[in-house]
């Protein structure tokens, strides 16, 4: 209560403060309260992943803004640059340009007469509608909503007051955080955002270089004009082209941004692409999160951080992008994947409905979360493509959802040789889509219920190895069995090797079926 009481006295105060000259005061925020954490590492022991979290499993992102323009995929800012791509280890020449800086030079001009700054302005997306949209995912299941904040393009899609190159100022014209916030609060749905800033500086440092040979052989591409260099980033020292700068400059400028996103929006969720950046700089951006976030809730800590940390140890969530877990872990998880490619791709294929609920149940069932990019058009629409893959997952969740959300890991997650025979992920665990067989079965657990998914449908049974009499992890017999979805009441038999489920004539027409288990 007293920590409560002193949160409220500093806002009061702050409040007062405001229009007065603070100058003339000696009072400072650390006389006010004692945060609840700080930016030394051990103080985020104390944080408690929140049950909305842990019950949701399943959120949209939209991972979108003017680099989907160009309609070439993910990386355009950076790769229209790259008359000469650059290994990403070495920071050594190829000697290969790039498919994007050869469209680029055909289809704009040249990046020393038409950069990225003049794409930016070409994105007018006039058929977004995130009213529309937001409805959309509700409908389809999504249970929290990530809006991204900026990518690695230093393009900023909320309305800031400390860089110019924002959505207010420039293309839309809009509050591009702020229109999506009030669509997710207008369906009940969390709101996020995700911030991809932390690699802006390396990242975009080939818009600094010049072509290696041709006509125009050491003419600066646009980067490297100073008047531009607020978009661009300085240029770094040569050593320094890792994924996280190392420029001190570069780890303040990054706080002040991604501070200023988080007062302005207090997101339920903040997502950093990579790992916690920067050292003591990040985790007081950390610590400010979680702080303001207990403010906010009148002392209640209802945030969640996601980074590519491998190892959480409670602290934040991790996130894998590209990936899965592949057991059970302790701490709740999240992948991050795309439907598609990252950003709008003429010609590009996407996932099926059906891949994405094999992913969900398999995620759901190791303690994870699934965040999905749903992948909009430069418009901001979405194709006729992506609007069938959703209404696919529509179907399916609300015949199916009693065994996702809310729900927590059995004793064990799986069963079959999806389990045996496990494929790396891109960026860590296992492939988020692979193949299934009719075999394979992802479990979960809500009280007393046991949830059952059978991953690929079966020509005659179901038949599930782990409930058998003489291997069942709960030592009990089973009392019910019923088909989530559909009010056939199957015919079933515990042997002492599986459960064995005769196939309705009539299952549903989904491919993932779903089993309710009680046990006596």
């Amino acid at each position: 209560m007293t920590r409560n009481l002193r949160f409220y006295g500093f806002m009061i105060l702050m409040a007062v403060l405001a229009g007065s000259c603070t100058s003339k005061t000696a009072i400072q925020e650390e006389d006010l309260f004692t945060p609840a954490f700080t930016s030394d590492i051990e103080s985020f022991r104390a944080y408690k992943y929140p049950e909305w979290f842990r019950d949701a499993k399943f959120g949209i992102w939209a991972h979108w803004g003017p680099q989907a323009v160009p309609r070439q995929g993910d990386w355009y800012a950076r790769k229209m640059y790259e008359s000469d791509t650059y290994n990403r280890q070495t920071n050594q020449p190829t000697g290969k340009p790039s498919r994007e800086y050869l469209y680029h030079v055909e289809h704009y001009g040249h990046p020393s007469k038409f950069g990225y700054k003049d794409i930016i302005p070409l994105w007018k997306p006039e058929r977004w509608d995130p009213e529309k949209l937001m409805a959309l995912y509700k409908r389809v299941g999504a249970k929290y909503f990530v809006s991204m904040a900026s990518h690695h393009d230093n393009f900023f899609l909320w309305d800031s007051k400390i860089h110019r190159w924002n959505s207010v100022q420039m293309g839309p014209m809009k509050d591009v955080v702020g229109l999506w916030q009030q669509a997710a609060k207008k369906e009940g749905l969390r709101f996020g955002v995700s911030e991809h800033l932390g690699a802006s500086y390396t990242w975009f440092q080939p818009s600094h270089r010049s072509d290696p040979s041709g006509p125009l052989k050491g003419v600066p591409y646009d980067g490297a004009n100073p008047e531009y260099q607020d978009l661009y980033h300085k240029p770094t020292a040569p050593d320094d082209f890792a994924w996280l700068t190392k420029d001190p400059e570069n780890h303040q400028n990054w706080l002040a941004s991604i501070k200023e996103v988080i007062d302005l929006y207090h997101p339920d969720l903040l997502y950093s692409d990579g790992e916690l950046p920067f050292g003591e700089v990040g985790r007081t951006m950390l610590a400010h999160y979680y702080n303001q976030d207990i403010i906010k809730n009148n002392g209640k800590l209802d945030a969640v951080y996601t980074c590519k940390h491998l190892i959480s140890e409670g602290r934040w969530v991790r996130d894998i992008e590209r990936g899965a877990m592949d057991s059970v872990s302790v701490d709740p998880w999240q992948t991050d994947t795309s439907i598609g490619d990252w950003y709008y791709r003429t010609g590009q294929k996407y996932m099926t409905g059906s891949e994405v609920i094999q992913m969900l149940v398999d995620i759901v069932s190791k303690n994870g979360n699934l965040l999905l990019n749903v992948v909009q058009t430069p418009e901001g629409d979405l194709e006729q493509d992506v609007l069938d893959v959703l209404e696919e997952i529509a179907e399916w969740i609300p015949a199916n959802g009693e065994g996702i959300y809310g729900t927590r890991p059995w004793k064990i997650y799986g069963e079959g040789p999806s389990t045996v025979k496990q494929e790396r992920g891109r960026f860590g665990g296992v492939r988020d889509v692979r193949s299934y067989t009719s075999e394979d079965y992802r479990f979960t657990m809500k009280g007393s219920t046991l949830y059952a998914f059978c991953m690929e449908p079966p020509e005659n049974e179901f038949r599930i190895i782990s409930l058998g009499k003489t291997v069942n992890p709960e030592k009990r017999k089973i009392r019910s069995v019923s088909l989530l979805g559909s009010d056939i009441k199957p015919e079933w038999d515990q042997t002492d090797d599986a459960l064995v489920i005769s196939k309705p004539a009539d299952l549903p027409g989904w491919k993932v079926a779903g089993f309710r288990i009680e046990f006596r």
